[in-house]
């Protein structure tokens, strides 16, 4: 790609980073390591089904010149109340579940301590100061790197481990039946490749994108949003043949603590690649969580600043600054109580983020086919159809794993 494509690509990127964290790195993995290949079908399917519902985040906002929530103020003021609410009943959770993942492969890497209390503290440090000094333009810039090194290292990987894999593979589907199962998928397609608030953030990224780039529209935005999904498809089956290749068959159970997690990990790699593999893996690992912990650390305050202007129909100065910070606080707070529930955070909000699904699908929907969306703009048939699809997956879903609670 050129580079003056390549500057051209932004939001999409973000939203890759965003998506490829836990979904892919932990739970992807724990998929290929439990079930080979046989969830295949899953990852494929639920990337379809979710497709439109984040595409319409950047065909909204560069379409109207507004964010997806601009566009729920407009449909009602009860649609904009309920994401605050479910926002910040779930925003403090997932940024806990992907510090402590990060915090935990940073330990493991760079080996100056072992206290994730302390390893939580200088990630959120970093990532806090990135975005205050460099704001939306060093996040949009660093993210292009990141995300390129993450693709390579993620091939490298995978071509290491299926040229030293001795498990005998198929690719033959599965259907979990038992609880325990059923309840792994569910939280397995929360995030995959992310969750569909997801798309808000989008839109207020594609917005920013829009004030540093003024040649950045409609089509160029669609163009930039379907190199990031395809990037966190691409990813996603990487990660689930890691743990195929890696892992599949063997007598290892992950552990919830963090820090455990992350050496049993990348020492299952390099017990089977060699310690020579040691680097790669680290780096992919890495690199997929802390720009998951950055782009969410982000994200959540950039959309209750924007939730809270339009509730409270007036601008809040450093608004942002405000929910960053108190982002931070509760994570904290969380994190010191659940430091050892890492697997446990992580089910909660994965499965939060898909019984949630729908609620988003139905507004994103709504939104981009009404008056509110120019008609040129407005989803085609195929994609109609699609939508209705989508929701009804997402529906059937959600209620199934609500009958076996």
């Amino acid at each position: 790609m050129s580079n003056s494509r390549l500057k051209r690509l932004g939001p999409g990127l973000l939203f890759a980073g965003a998506a490829i964290g836990v979904s892919h790195l932990v739970q992807s993995t724990r998929a290929g390591a439990d079930f080979g290949y046989g969830l295949l079908w899953a990852l494929i399917l639920v990337n379809i089904f979710k497709y439109p519902f984040f595409q319409y985040g950047p065909r909204y906002a560069m379409a109207t010149g507004e964010s997806l929530l601009d566009g729920y103020a407009k449909l009602g003021k009860g649609a904009l109340i309920a994401y605050f609410i479910l926002t910040f009943a779930t925003m403090f959770t997932i940024q806990t579940a992907v510090t402590i993942v990060t915090a935990g492969l940073a330990a493991n890497l760079f080996g100056i301590t072992e206290n994730l209390v302390v390893w939580c503290w200088i990630i959120t440090g970093i990532c806090l100061l990135l975005l205050l000094i460099g704001k939306y333009k060093l996040l949009d810039n660093l993210m292009k790197g990141i995300i390129i090194l993450l693709t390579i290292s993620t091939i490298v990987a995978v071509a290491l481990a299926s040229g030293e894999a001795n498990n005998a593979l198929t690719f033959q589907q599965v259907l979990p039946t038992s609880s325990v199962e059923v309840i792994f998928l569910i939280s397995f397609m929360g995030w995959m490749p992310a969750p569909l608030d997801i798309s808000i953030w989008h839109s207020l990224w594609a917005i920013e994108k829009k004030k540093q780039q003024q040649t950045f529209n409609t089509k160029g935005a669609l163009f930039d949003f379907n190199i990031g999904y395809v990037t966190t498809i691409f990813l996603g089956i990487g990660f689930v043949s890691l743990g195929a290749l890696v892992m599949y068959n063997s007598a290892e159970h992950f552990a919830d603590s963090g820090l455990k997690f992350a050496s049993q990990l990348i020492n299952l790699y390099t017990q089977s690649l060699g310690d020579w593999a040691y680097v790669i893996i680290g780096v992919a690992a890495f690199t997929t969580m802390f720009s998951t912990t950055l782009t969410t650390l982000d994200a959540s305050p950039r959309a209750m600043a924007r939730t809270s202007q339009l509730l409270f129909s007036r601008l809040i100065r450093h608004s942002y600054i405000f929910w960053i910070l108190m982002l931070i606080v509760g994570t904290m707070v969380i994190f010191t109580f659940f430091l050892s529930e890492m697997g446990l955070l992580v089910k909660i909000a994965t499965i939060l983020s898909f019984i949630t699904a729908p609620f988003y699908a139905i507004l994103n929907f709504t939104l981009i086919k009404s008056k509110h969306t120019p008609k040129e703009w407005r989803p085609s048939l195929a994609m109609k159809s699609l939508s209705w699809a989508g929701i009804l997956f997402l529906i059937g879903f959600s209620v199934w794993y609500l009958t076996i609670l």
